[in-house]
């Protein structure tokens, strides 16, 4: 069976320090590429950082989608013959920002997604997206790509699930917060049970480090068609680098008994 070798690198970036998140990030996709990797997934808001004090700082530290750091990701995706999904702040008009992800193949095109489900304070600094995730014919799959929160919506996740994605990329940045002892965050243990009910590979990449206050679980995980992680998916405040060899095509195989099938199972005029 062909295997797709998926990368999560986990990392810190600095906020409203877009040079530095470049260097950062190139760095990131480079060491993926000597690993014969063909998906590399960055986390949301690399190019920016996160916890923007207003939308003006947001703007600020924006791009458009011909600015440095998307020429530099679609120049590298050429160069290493490799998938980057990586979040940024992107610049629309009248001043305002979107946390948006962008999946640039080494053939040049651009695929861009703008976060539908704002948190927290999110909502006051981002305009939310209007649009589906995208799912997407690539060399190597159907790739899918949304952002953190959105993948607590269940219906959103199976929008992409329906659209036939193999596999779902997930920029994120998960904030740390109270648990009871022993336990795993529940974000990584959502992402199990996304990727178990609809029979789908994701790949989530976390963020780490303090930025303004905020601590990040750094729980980077990649998930395999059944739930179960392949890497990752623990409590792990620092730099890492995920590798995982992902079977694919099981992504098609929605049965999971003789009799049952995760998706023509559904009753939606029950619903």
């Amino acid at each position: 069976m062909t295997l797709l070798r998926v990368v999560c690198h986990q990392l810190a970036p600095r906020i409203g320090d877009t040079a530095y998140n470049r260097v950062l990030a190139e760095h990131a996709i480079r060491a993926a590429a000597k690993l014969n990797t063909q998906v590399i997934v960055l986390p949301e808001l690399v190019q920016s950082g996160y916890t923007f004090t207003d939308q003006e700082e947001a703007y600020a530290a924006s791009e458009t989608l011909d600015g440095q750091t998307l020429c530099l990701w679609k120049s590298l995706a050429h160069e290493l013959g490799i998938i980057i999904v990586a979040g940024f702040c992107e610049r629309l008009s009248a001043g305002r920002v979107a946390n948006s992800a962008a999946m640039i193949e080494p053939f040049g095109r651009v695929t861009v997604y703008r976060k539908a489900h704002l948190w927290d304070r999110e909502k006051l600094i981002f305009t939310p997206g209007e649009a589906p995730p995208p799912v997407v014919d690539t060399a190597v799959g159907r790739i899918g790509m949304m952002i953190c929160y959105d993948l607590e919506l269940p219906e959103w996740v199976r929008l992409a699930a329906l659209a036939q994605a193999d596999l779902l990329c997930a920029p994120v940045n998960w904030p740390d917060g109270p648990r009871p002892v022993g336990e795993r965050p529940a974000e990584i243990v959502r992402v199990q049970a996304n990727a178990a009910v609809n029979r789908m590979f994701i790949a989530a990449c976390d963020r780490y480090g303090e930025e303004r206050g905020v601590n990040w679980v750094g729980g980077s995980v990649i998930v395999d068609a059944d739930g179960y992680p392949l890497a990752g998916a623990a409590y792990h405040p620092q730099e890492q680098q995920l590798v995982a060899d992902l079977p694919l095509a099981q992504a098609s195989h929605k049965s999971i008994s003789d009799h049952n099938h995760v998706h023509q199972d559904r009753r939606p005029s029950l619903y």
